[in-house]
């Protein structure tokens, strides 16, 4: 029996453990193949496929992101191939089968929870004497009844066979994000999380772990991200996993969710004083610091140590941080949520992330549903429309701010202007952002693409319409993000101003003559006039940079009147990053520049 095990992945990078873990544990017996596309392929291209691997049963894995699309390929594939069982799996259709079954009718069976044993059996079953009653974890159609067998006991994870090996993916393990477990389960209760209906957490044996993880190193894979919902809830098992990660990483990136207001003192100062940089991202969900929201979503959260624990990795500056929000939450109106915003910015988290309620089949929040009022969509991502505390156009004026955050802050396009902009011309980060969200929508930009240039001629028309106090000390942080966000030097420039001929020739001759009058590490590169052409950019900027950025500066400060000469300089290797200096100047005459 010919067997293909499918999904349709967000993005071609990803890949399924849930395919090679049905593949690992199965192919002993069946003769089975992976398929993997994404939702954006054509349809007809996946179906060509799939027809022409001529299987007798194709799986296929099913989640939020990937449904809709999903059901098309499955209607077409029994247009063309009626004779072949499909069967589906995975959290999307896990928790509300006989939904699925009766909107699907081409779907024949249905895998529910843990998939190894019971698409294994299935498998059997179908070959075999077709009695699928006895095939605990799976719904299945007899003549036009639908059929919920009992669940399945809880798959021993250390009887699964490892996932991480096969042959074929060794090729592209350095091009794709591998996704690993080391445990199944949270032990945690929110309402509006899948996570929150299995109690308890089984871990796979810590030996066995390391082997794959080493494995994987070994064969070229580059970024590995752990899908246990709560890392760090075993401490000593995570101790024990960060320290080996640590002693033989390679290179390779770790990503991990964990549940920063538990975590241990003793494993912050592990990972402060040991931890390379750029090796871990940890991502948290903090969703809302509104006590109310969390008592009602039954979250138990103690933000005061949960910030402490992002501060202190912050402060350490070797792991990047990304922070999840969640907007439409119980209780949770548009003021309180700009409060919520505001208490996880104050952290200033390498990416931030906002989300909007997801009302997720089989949660206890899309099951209460009617007593907070919600409207939602009916068919995936289930986000919703409103609440009892959040309007639609609530939600829609929120949406403005996602799309602005996501292009300017965790793109880090321009981190020195937006902390400026943020600390000194806003009320706080929320109403930069909803203000700037708005303006942008207001312009139409909503509906057209843009390159680097036109994000910063965007924000500087926002600015200039809006009337900030110091424009040319917002447009001097600007010109340096701009030149930072090339890794080589660049070719054209968004501001009208620039130096002059003699104006240049002067500052080269001084640079070149006096290099000390810099820095002494300027003066160690021993740059002659050649390469300072040939990789340095110079610009005037109208204040004191080194002690705007340095902290505390008054804005009616002499230091914002003290012109400097901002020097950047772009390496030969592009996966080196721009390097800048800074000189004080004597007032010169800008008309100049």
């Amino acid at each position: 029996m010919k067997v293909v095990i499918s999904t349709l992945n967000a993005k071609y990078i990803h890949t399924s453990l849930a395919i090679r873990l049905l593949k690992a544990f199965s192919e002993k017996e069946f003769d089975i193949e992976l398929a993997e596309y994404t939702i954006k392929d054509p349809v007809m291209n996946i179906v060509s496929d799939l027809f022409q691997r001529k299987p007798d049963v194709i799986g296929f894995s099913c989640y939020i992101w990937n449904i809709e699309e999903t059901i098309k390929v499955i209607d077409i594939v029994k247009q063309v191939m009626p004779e072949v069982t499909i069967v589906m799996g995975g959290p999307e259709v896990s928790y509300d089968s006989k939904h699925w079954m009766e909107r699907i009718q081409n779907v024949d069976h249905i895998v529910m929870g843990d998939g190894e044993e019971t698409f294994h059996h299935l498998l059997q079953t179908i070959e075999g004497d077709r009695k699928f009653h006895f095939v605990y974890g799976a719904t299945y159609r007899k003549e036009q009844e639908i059929i919920i067998n009992p669940p399945r006991p809880k798959t021993d994870l250390n009887i699964l066979p490892s996932p991480y090996r096969f042959a074929e993916d060794i090729p592209d393990l350095s091009k794709r994000i591998v996704y690993f477990e080391t445990s199944r389960g949270c032990p945690f209760n929110c309402q509006f999380c899948l996570s929150s209906i299995e109690v308890g957490v089984r871990y796979f044996d810590i030996e066995r772990v390391k082997a794959d993880i080493l494995y994987l190193i070994d064969n070229g894979a580059k970024i590995i991200k752990f899908l246990d919902r709560t890392f760090n809830i075993n401490r000593s098992y995570a101790m024990e996993m960060f320290e080996f990660i640590i002693e033989n990483h390679r290179g390779c990136v770790f990503q991990f969710e964990i549940t920063a207001d538990i975590m241990r003192p003793e494993v912050l100062d592990y990972l402060a004083n040991n931890a390379p940089a750029g090796i871990f991202r940890f991502e948290i969900g903090v969703q809302s610091t509104n006590d109310i929201t969390n008592e009602l979503v039954k979250r138990r959260q103690n933000f005061t140590k949960l910030s402490r624990t992002v501060n202190t990795i912050k402060a350490c500056g070797n792991i990047d941080q990304h922070l999840d929000l969640i907007a439409g939450l119980p209780d949770e109106d548009y003021d309180t949520f700009r409060t919520t915003f505001n208490d996880v910015f104050a952290m200033e988290p390498e990416e931030l992330q906002l989300g909007f309620l997801k009302m997720l089949r089989g949660t206890g929040l899309r099951n209460d549903a009617a007593k907070y009022e919600y409207k939602y969509m009916e068919y995936a991502p289930y986000e919703i429309l409103s609440s009892n505390k959040l309007s639609f156009a609530d939600i829609i004026h929120l949406k403005r701010l996602e799309d602005v955050l996501e292009k300017y802050w965790n793109a880090h396009r321009m981190d020195h202007t937006l902390k400026y902009l943020m600390k000194n011309e806003f009320d706080s980060p929320f109403d930069f952002f909803q203000d700037f969200g708005d303006y942008w929508e207001g312009q139409g930009w909503q509906k057209i693409g843009h390159q680097l240039e036109d994000l910063f001629l965007r924000l500087q028309m926002f600015l200039e319409h809006r009337g900030v106090r110091r424009m040319d000390t917002i447009l001097g942080l600007m010109k340096l993000d701009y030149f930072l966000n090339h890794k080589y030097k660049p070719r054209k420039i968004w501001w009208d101003s620039r130096l002059s001929k003699d104006m240049w020739s002067r500052f080269m001759k001084e640079l070149i003559e006096h290099p000390e009058d810099v820095s002494p590490e300027f003066a160690a590169l021993q740059l002659d006039e050649r390469g300072l052409q040939k990789h340095a950019v110079l610009d005037v900027l109208p204040f004191d940079l080194a002690e705007l950025l340095e902290g505390e500066v008054d804005m009616e400060s002499d230091s914002l009147d003290q012109q400097t000469l901002l020097i950047v300089l772009y390496q030969q290797d592009e996966s080196e990053q721009p390097r800048w200096y800074l000189k004080k100047l004597e007032h010169i005459a800008l008309s100049q520049s």
